[in-house]
């Protein structure tokens, strides 16, 4: 797995935050391993407070086996672990004011939680559609609300916003997902210019198909979407999003045919789509 290279230089010798949403697992965990190894203490945000507290244990014991220069720095390494549900119309509010009691200056935003359900529109409950509506969309924005103002006042600041592929893909059964993974893209653009010059960056990941349990395929099926390159695997993903922030870029879509797949998706017709969505709708329902 390619990790992002550590030096002297770019070590940030454990003085301020990164914080990551969804970080009791997955990518999520995979981005504080990644920030931790650059000298960032951490904020980990997640709903699932066992998971949350042995992802914040492990991050630990892999700062405390540092034995190069970093080592010297270990010791001030801090992790804050808040439990908070990201659906909830004040959980930015919440997250805020406990990083503000702890003191935590947040230097890095990742805002990596998200949940997939593919099904129709009006078919999906309305629990779902407004998870997935504040997950995606109101709680990143409300983040950044909090956080970037600060950044920019301080002259330096880094966004992750995890967009998808999918924000180019309003089909049927993805309606919702995509149309919220949009939102995420054209809020972050315009961020992102009305930033420039400030010393705050934001940065948007597009990924297609990724090796998570959001995406429950068959072990076969998976073998193949990796064999054709359609699907890459989270320390990739992670990978590609950090070298992105850091480099101050606009975005990483990392896998050529998703840049194929950007360019000749959304040319497919509602006929074909139409029939594609009666024929197997039912088979993504279960995703």
């Amino acid at each position: 797995m390619k990790k992002i290279k550590v030096t002297e230089k770019n070590f940030r010798c454990y003085q301020n935050y990164a914080l990551v949403t969804g970080a009791a697992g997955g990518m999520g965990k995979l981005y504080c391993e990644s920030l931790a190894m650059l000298g960032y203490n951490l904020v980990l945000v997640d709903i699932n407070a066992e998971k949350l507290a042995e992802a914040a244990e492990d991050i630990r014991a892999q700062v405390a086996a540092l034995d190069d220069f970093r080592a010297q720095h270990k010791d001030s390494f801090k992790v804050l672990n808040v439990v908070q549900d990201l659906s909830t119309m004040d959980a930015a509010d919440k997250v805020k004011a406990a990083t503000d009691e702890a003191g935590a200056v947040v230097e890095v935003l990742v805002n990596n939680a998200g949940i997939l359900y593919a099904t129709g529109i009006v078919d999906t409950s309305d629990r779902r559609l407004q998870l997935m509506t504040m997950l995606h969309c109101m709680t990143p924005l409300m983040l950044c609300k909090k956080y970037v103002p600060a950044m920019r006042e301080r002259g330096n600041g880094y966004v992750l916003n995890v967009s998808s592929l999918g924000a180019w893909m309003p089909w049927p059964c993805l309606g919702m997902y995509s149309s919220t993974k949009g939102f995420i893209r054209t809020f972050s653009r315009s961020m992102r210019i009305e930033l420039r010059g400030t010393g705050v960056s934001v940065t948007n990941a597009y990924f297609g198909a990724v090796d998570t349990p959001l995406i429950p395929l068959a072990p076969n099926l998976k073998k193949i979407a990796h064999n054709v390159g359609v699907m890459i695997y989270p320390e990739k993903a992670v990978y590609c999003a950090m070298k992105a922030t850091f480099a101050r870029r606009r975005g990483t879509m990392p896998g050529f045919i998703n840049h194929l797949a950007k360019i000749f998706c959304p040319m497919f017709g509602e006929r074909f789509l139409g029939w594609v969505y009666r024929k197997y709708g039912h088979y993504f329902a279960n995703f």
